[in-house]
């Protein structure tokens, strides 16, 4: 075998395309929506070489077009997961044996497929499945998921080539990075399909072995991930797909003792039953299992009195109200002082009477569908109490339909108190609370936002005032993983903005990062001596 110190390709941040009027990747990506419009497809489990279909079929519908039917996917049980978890430790050894380079040049040629042969179709298959615009879905499904693998790599290999400083004269000190002792279950969420790629990707590239459980709502383009997974060379059973009811996967998943870990992004409730179930079942495992957890946020942007109005007003347009809200980093409470609030207010209104709403496949409409029903009625219930409550006024918004698709009008909410329902608890979706504050109360303001919510993702401070930003930034320090200034809360980029949260919004353990593979390796350190010692007794030993 071949051996060497090899150099990956250096990563860069994926190109963005604009589908702009005119464009060809706006005509391939429409041709690619009307040829997925045209099919239903069969969708089955991977588990191990198998496409395993268990005639228990559940359809795949759009958000934003319930009616329509793009396909089926196969219903598994408990059996498959044992399956899964079965296929998975078959091929751990040969590929946790196979050289490293060779599971790099599986991932980058995932990349390259993804931005050129499977762009359109991956993009499509999120932009019908899960309601995204085509910006949102490009920079999802076809950049920040390119990225993660490729950054990955790159991260990967400077993982492997950390060594001690120091080696004393006669000795080798070494340390090796071995994949974990048993498999790995990736739990992944609807919104982002590059999200639901990286979970199990990242775990796999560092020589492990994965179960794979995506949100029924990203089924669709979860399968066309499979897909160019497999065409990069993925071998069977390194990263096995299955479609089951949560509590049964864990039923099976955290009772096994050869369970090493999960990698989940999700919800901060799941999130902690997990914990607690791992907790419970401590004893089964052969190894203590890593916990790694993306959960909910509170997002939050607070205006100093100092901003400028239309930086605030897009920041908040945006950072609310793309992809219907839907992001973990979606700006969901906001800070106005009073002497800023009535321009931003008119600002915001003008925006929003210029949103389009409507399907993905009509690219004028920026506002599409919420996820499902279930959550389009969980966020059109919090907007019904809020405009009956004498504690918050709708000023924006507030109307919604579920006839054709789960479709929601942006919503904004002045609230009374800044610890009013929709100020502290997660909504995911299009749903912005304001809290319009005295501009003397600026400090007492940087106390609220740190002690309203439960969660701590992102957050953003807008100011010109650098005195401002400098206290904002200490005294939010615990309130927000990812900080911005002068800038919307979300949009984190893959090698530039590793993300990720703590308190209740996760481990923090920053996707898009080295810290994240670390997380997927278990370090042995080796110590050879070339000239051993021959007799136990140490020079102090001896007799005056």
């Amino acid at each position: 075998m071949l051996k060497g110190f090899f150099n990956v390709p250096s990563p860069t941040n994926e190109p963005i395309y604009s589908y702009a009027p005119g464009t060809k990747e706006r005509k391939l990506l429409q041709d690619a929506i009307a040829t997925a419009r045209a099919q239903e497809v069969d969708i089955p489990m991977y588990i191990g070489s198998e496409e395993v279909r268990t005639g228990n079929k559940l359809p795949l519908t759009p958000p934003h077009d319930h009616k329509h039917v793009l396909g089926y996917f196969h219903k598994g049980t408990q059996e498959h997961v044992k399956a899964a978890i079965d296929a998975a430790l078959s091929a751990k050894e040969a590929w946790e044996n196979l050289p490293w380079e060779h599971r790099a040049a599986i991932f980058l040629k995932a990349a390259e497929l993804i931005s050129t042969k499977y762009r359109y179709k991956l993009n499509a298959a999120t932009m019908l499945g899960q309601s995204k615009n085509a910006f949102q879905a490009e920079i999802d499904s076809a950049c920040e998921i390119a990225d993660f693998l490729r950054f990955n790599v790159q991260y990967m290999t400077e993982i492997y080539s950390q060594q001690p400083p120091v080696s004393p004269k006669g000795v080798w000190n070494r340390v090796e990075q071995r994949p974990l002792e048993g498999f790995v279950f990736a739990l992944t969420p609807f919104n982002f399909t590059a999200i639901a790629g990286n979970l199990p990707t990242s775990v796999a590239m560092m020589g492990n072995v994965v179960v794979w459980k995506p949100s029924d709502t990203q089924i669709y383009s979860a399968n066309v991930l499979m897909e160019i997974f497999r065409e990069a060379g993925v071998p069977d059973g390194v990263i096995n797909l299955v479609y089951v009811h949560g509590p049964d996967a864990g039923e099976v998943i955290f009772k096994h003792p050869d369970f090493a870990g999960i990698h989940f992004t999700g919800s901060t409730g799941v999130f902690q039953d997990i914990w607690k179930t791992i907790g419970e079942n401590i004893h089964v495992y052969k190894t203590y299992p890593r916990i790694v957890g993306e959960t909910g946020g509170k997002d939050f942007i607070l205006a100093h009195p100092s901003a400028e109005a239309k930086v605030v007003s897009t920041a908040l347009v945006r950072g609310a109200f793309e992809f219907q809200g839907q992001k973990c980093s979606a700006a969901s409470r906001a800070y106005i002082p009073k002497s800023l609030w009535p321009t931003i207010k008119d600002l915001i209104g003008k925006d929003l009477e210029t949103f389009k709403m409507g399907g993905t496949e009509d690219f004028s409409n920026f506002i599409n569908a919420v996820i499902d029903e279930k959550s389009f009625d969980k966020i059109t219930k919090y907007i019904d109490r809020a405009k009956e409550s004498s504690e918050a006024e709708v000023v924006f918004g507030g109307d919604y339909d579920k006839s054709t698709g789960y479709f929601i009008r942006p919503t904004v909410i002045v609230a009374q108190n800044a610890d009013y329902e929709t100020m502290q608890e997660e909504l995911f979706g299009p749903v912005l609370t304001i809290f319009v504050y005295e501009d003397d109360k600026w400090s007492e303001t940087l106390k609220t936002i740190d002690q309203t919510s439960i969660y701590a993702l992102t957050g953003a401070v807008i100011a010109q005032d650098r005195y401002a930003i400098e206290e904002a930034t200490h005294a939010l320090r615990h309130s927000a993983g990812n900080f911005y200034i002068n800038d919307k809360c979300t949009g984190a980029v893959v090698g530039q903005q590793p993300f990720g949260g703590a308190r209740g919004s996760g481990t923090n353990d920053k996707a898009g990062s080295m810290i994240n593979l670390l997380r997927w390796v278990s370090p042995r350190t080796i110590k050879e001596t070339f000239n051993p010692d021959t007799d136990y007794r140490y020079p102090f030993l001896g007799e005056e």
